[in-house]
């Protein structure tokens, strides 16, 4: 069963710095791009960061540029996403996803292209 699993949220103070892990079982990430996504209450999904299946490529959202960094380890089947100087606005459910790469240095940020879902991690920045 192929599943991700993400891990690390929780209430953070403004200005934070917490990071956030997407673990994978049932298959193997090594060939699949990976993309992070969040979504605050009221609002559309959107699109925060991606990295390729050869890692070489990165993509982030204007508002998280600069502030977050997402990284892969294959050999521990597992996506990261660092994240820094958290805002109050930064505050929304975090989810990774997963789709098998049509080349090695794809990484679309549109939730449409993905294929298999976390089932997210609650990110509350606040004092």
């Amino acid at each position: 069963q192929l599943q991700l699993v993400e891990s690390g949220g929780g209430l953070v103070q403004p200005g934070g710095s917490p990071g956030l892990s997407c673990a994978a079982s049932g298959f193997t990430l090594e060939h699949f791009t990976i993309g992070w996504f969040r979504q605050a209450p009221g609002k559309e999904r959107e699109g925060v960061s991606c990295i390729s299946s050869s890692g070489d490529m990165t993509d982030y959202a204007d508002s998280v540029k600069g502030r977050f960094t997402v990284s892969r380890d294959n050999a521990k089947n597992t996506a990261y996403l660092q994240m820094n100087s958290l805002e109050p606005e930064d505050t929304a459910v975090y989810y990774c996803a997963a789709v098998a790469a049509t080349y090695p240095g794809w990484c679309p940020m549109s939730s449409s292209e993905y294929d298999f879902w976390g089932q997210g991690t609650q990110v509350t920045v606040s004092t």
